[in-house]
């Protein structure tokens, strides 16, 4: 009876563990998502439709987005009323209604920054895509949340190089390191592919779009690389002189910019030169950003200039001095005809006017809310500040340098810029209305 007794002590505390299965937002009936999607407002819901089939149908049902956009009448300005016509008519309504938005809080929201150290040293590049930001350092790549502030990847390279451009997208991120190109799928450490050395002597800038990574180089040509087929598949002829930044468009159009302040377009498709695009001044070119819903393409140079040309009818539109100084990056939002972005070595955030190159506004850090906005975040390691908006007319040199630290990329998304810097720290701007 002893034994049986203890047994029965026994027995039931070691058999009383709980088992807990996930709850996933699949298990939620239709009501019970369109009651929390009725707490969003209108831009986080349109971002909702696009999550997924069954989210989009929830928030149709339950006319959530209509009410929102109710919401928003009045506040941009326009005929904001419901369409009645058709489904395509319907969400370029809303895509309007977002931009105005973003347009907007960029001009003159309030800013508050959130910031963290990313790297131990100099942080090269960013990229933002899909609500995640790629950064890199000389020996490593990082994979961040851009909501979360937090790293959810991280990428070795194969060998003692140093990480010189890159980019990525849904399933894999590529990189050039030294003369090689590397690939890594999103979920994995290790690099899965190593292209062969010695087929250019140095590459200065990189630019991918699947199933093609093309290199530029010192010598004013521009390397060719097959991703799948895993070969250098041909070489352009762009610049006499090196190219220094490059732009690879969906509909295979390669435009390089060079150290003679001169842009070359070539046709992918066919290897042959379209037109050669100059500058006023024929600075050194720093930085290209394309904007394919208007076919107008921006490129900043060393010398703090930004020209802007139409593609269509390969005409310079306008050339500005925007900064006293060497521009690193100029970005605009995926569908904004607007406004463009613009960094450099004088730590100003500059938004700039696509339409005719005026400068819209200009942000540092307010220093003095340092200590007020500390830890403000649930990561301890993020840190919060203020930004302020100043006047272009300002003394930007007699500013503290820590109000302003040199910005060596960017990347812009809704309402939101991201910077790096070389004291390794990430920046994430917030514009809010």
């Amino acid at each position: 009876m002893d034994s049986i007794s203890s047994a029965a002590v026994h027995l039931p505390s070691n058999k009383r563990r709980k088992i807990y299965t996930k709850t996933t937002i699949n298990a939620l009936s239709d009501d019970i998502i369109s009651t929390i999607f009725s707490f969003l407002d209108l831009i986080h819901l349109v971002r909702c439709t696009s999550v997924c089939k069954s989210w989009c149908r929830a928030i149709d049902k339950s006319k959530s987005l209509e009410n929102a956009y109710h919401k928003q009448r009045g506040i941009f300005g326009g005929d904001l009323s419901i369409p009645t016509s058709s489904d395509r008519s319907w969400k370029r309504r809303l895509h309007d209604l977002a931009i105005s938005q973003h347009r907007s809080c960029l001009h003159t929201g309030l800013v508050n920054i959130h910031q963290w150290k990313g790297h131990s040293e100099w942080i090269d590049k960013c990229k933002m895509k899909m609500g995640l930001l790629t950064s890199g350092s000389g020996k490593v790549m990082r994979l961040w949340s851009i909501e979360r502030y937090k790293c959810v990847g991280e990428y070795d390279f194969p060998y003692a190089g140093s990480l010189i451009d890159f980019n990525f997208d849904e399933s894999k991120i590529v990189g050039l390191i030294g003369s090689h190109v590397c690939l890594w799928r999103r979920n994995e450490r290790k690099s899965i592919f190593l292209s062969r050395d010695g087929q250019f002597s140095k590459g200065l800038c990189m630019s991918y779009v699947d199933p093609e990574a093309v290199v530029g180089c010192d010598d004013g040509r521009a390397r060719v690389f097959d991703m799948y087929g895993r070969k250098w598949s041909r070489i352009i002829k762009m610049h006499d002189g090196p190219i220094t930044c490059l732009s690879l468009t969906e509909d295979q159009l390669l435009i390089g910019g060079s150290s003679c302040g001169r842009v070359s377009l070539s046709d992918l498709s066919s290897d042959q030169q379209v037109t050669t695009l100059k500058t006023n001044d024929n600075a050194d070119l720093s930085s290209l950003c394309y904007n394919s819903y208007s076919n107008v393409l921006f490129a900043g140079s060393r010398a703090g200039r930004v020209a802007s040309w139409d593609l269509r009818m390969m005409k310079r539109l306008w050339e500005v001095r925007v900064s006293p100084n060497f521009i690193t990056s100029i970005q605009h939002m995926v569908g904004d005809i607007s406004t463009i972005a613009v960094g450099g070595i004088d730590g100003v955030l500059r938004f700039v006017d696509q339409q005719n190159g005026t400068i819209l506004s200009n942000c540092i850090m307010d220093e003095s809310s340092r200590k007020l906005y500390r830890s403000q975040t649930p990561q301890s390691n993020v840190t919060r500040r203020k930004g302020i908006r100043v006047l272009e007319d300002a003394r930007f040199d007699l500013m503290p340098r820590i109000s302003r630290p040199l910005i060596n990329s960017l990347a812009v998304g809704m309402q939101k810029v991201v910077t790096t810097h070389s004291d390794g720290y990430i920046r994430v701007w917030r514009f809010n209305k």
